[in-house]
Formats: structure tokens, sequence, C-alpha cells
């Protein structure tokens, strides 16, 4: 997927890109290309897969919300900022909080961050589970994108969502992990309120969206010992 595919497949999504938006992700995905050859944030490095791959399967989540009746994102287990920075392109009005453990990564948004010129987001070197201790239920909508189980990812997202609001899961193909996760849906009070299922288009890899809903205030659940954040390939 080149720039020009990117433009007219994301309009798909209900989304119209302007100039400056066309011209964040094309330093986005400079600066990307460039922090790769010092700290590893990716293996998808092609600038065609990087469109797809990263920014075109990270504007999917409009396929299940509306953000521009949002106000505040935080998006666990970041990374090179994977959907939190391109949400925040798509949607400037959105204030967004990217979650990441290694201060590495943290170093590469704020970088993103400066050169970019995006206002009203920050990026927060934290575990997960333990900074779900501090914000909790502080935002409209929290995001994890090929972040670990299912089950464990509820126990970190949930708490940070405002009651009424809703978590996003973004994955590949979780038919197993949703069985295994109605437990912990119980325990915090959540509800799986909608779910899609696509694939991704030209390479048509398998991709599920799950809204979860938060009914009600959650327990405080403390975090589970020598645990960590796993990236899954998408």
């Amino acid at each position: 997927m080149n720039e020009q595919t990117f433009i007219e497949e994301i309009k798909h999504l209900g989304i119209e890109l302007n100039e400056k938006q066309i011209n964040q992700f094309k330093e986005y995905y400079k600066i990307l290309v460039e922090e790769n050859e010092k700290i590893n944030l990716t293996s998808i490095i092609k600038e065609e897969d990087v469109y797809l791959k990263h920014f075109y399967d990270s504007a999917t989540i409009s396929k299940i919300i509306d953000l521009n009746k949002e106000k505040s994102l935080c998006d666990i287990g970041s990374g090179a900022g994977l959907p939190g920075v391109v949400l925040k392109i798509l949607y400037p009005h959105l204030s967004v909080t990217l979650v990441d453990s290694l201060n590495k990564r943290i170093n590469f948004l704020n970088t993103i961050i400066d050169k970019l010129g995006l206002k009203d987001i920050v990026a927060i070197h934290n575990r997960a589970e333990e900074y779900g201790m501090v914000d909790r239920e502080k935002f409209d909508v929290v995001t994890a994108r090929a972040v670990t189980k299912l089950p464990i990812l509820l126990e970190y997202c949930i708490p940070l969502t405002k009651v009424g609001k809703n978590f996003i899961s973004m994955k590949g193909d979780i038919s197993q992990e949703i069985i295994d996760s109605k437990n912990a849906l119980s325990k915090l009070f959540c509800t799986i309120d909608s779910e899609q299922r696509f694939l991704l288009p030209i390479e048509n890899s398998k991709r599920t969206l799950l809204l979860i809903r938060k009914n009600k205030s959650t327990p405080v659940i403390f975090p589970r010992k020598n645990s960590e954040i796993i990236k899954y390939p998408l």
C-alpha cells in the first residue's frame, strides 16, 4: 500500500486526510525507519508495508467506534506509537496518553511528538499493570494493539477506562481468547458490546476488533508478579 493507496483506502473508513496529516505520516515513516536502525521498534520497515500494516491497520479502529465523539484516549503497550500516534494524527482533538514499559521506546515517541508538532499527547514510561493503579477510570477510550492475551489485557486496561466507556482490543484471530476471557469480563464488570472481524486489504490477513464496555467501577486488582507486555506480530 503506497501513500496514495493509503489516502484512498482510508476514505472508505470515513476519514479524509488533509495536507498536514499526509505530511505528518510521511515524516512519521521517515523517523520510524531512521530510529529503527538504532533501536528495535518494528520488523516492518518497507514503506508499502508500514502504510498498510501499521498506519492503515491502526486506523481501522474507526470500524467499531467514532472517535470524533470521544475526548481522551490511552494506548497501552504503544511501542512505536501504534495505534496511539496514528490516532492522534487522524483525530487531532483527542487528548492522548501513550504508555510503554521500555524507556527507549518512550524516547522515540517523544521524538515523534516533537517532530510532528503534536499537541495534547504524552508518553508515559510505566508498566501497564502499574499504570492502571495510577490513572484509574480516567479515559474515554483505552486501546491495545497486538498486546498480550485478552484475559490479562482486560486486567490492565479496564481499570483505566471510565465507567460507561470502552476498551478496544485490536488483534488477529482471537476466537479462543474471547472464550478464555469470560471470567475476567465478569469480574471486571464489562461486556463485549461489539465485534468486528475483517481482512486487511491486499494481503488479506485476519483482524478482530473488540469493543468492550465498562459497566461499573472495577475493584482494585494488584499487578501480577513478573508480568510483562508481550507484543504479538499481526
